[in-house]
């Protein structure tokens, strides 16, 4: 199967729409972009099949649920092979909602979200700077995320 499948002008209006409300009835893209509800429905399922969408999920606002601090993390790992136990470890920790192995600084980048500051220095202190792979960590407070969009289909 091609590594980046082609999409035409249909695909691409489907999938922004999807991405606006996942929720958006074929009917009405189908009436919207003038072709019938099973070209919709042919559409969606083989850009499925090609793992264009990967699925649906409810956006939660992490602030209406308390969780007031957003930090990100560079770690530096003890040794490169330290990475997969590393990263197990790393997945066995709640706060930890993203994770990217990098290059240049840090050996591991995470996203980190607490509830409060002193939550944030536990975890650090007692979860995150525990774990016998990471050699040192640093860590960054994000005060806003003013962009946060996905990619253009």
């Amino acid at each position: 199967m091609d590594r980046h499948p082609r999409l035409d002008e249909l695909d691409k209006k489907i999938l922004k729409t999807l991405m606006n409300d996942a929720r958006t009835p074929y009917a009405e893209m189908a009436k919207q972009f003038e072709v019938s509800p099973a070209t919709i429905h042919v559409r969606i399922e083989k850009m499925k099949a090609a793992e264009i969408i990967e699925g649906t999920e409810v956006l939660v606002n992490p602030k209406k649920l308390g969780y007031d601090v957003c930090c990100f993390i560079g770690i530096n790992l003890n040794a490169a092979r330290d990475y997969h136990s590393a990263l197990e470890k790393l997945n066995a920790l709640d706060e930890v909602v993203e994770a990217y192995y990098t290059t240049g600084a840090y050996n591991i980048f995470v996203k980190l979200m607490c509830r409060s500051i002193e939550e944030l220095q536990y975890v650090l202190i007692d979860k995150l700077q525990a774990i016998d792979e990471v050699q040192s960590t640093e860590t960054l407070i994000s005060l806003q995320n003013p962009i946060n969009r996905n990619v253009e289909p």
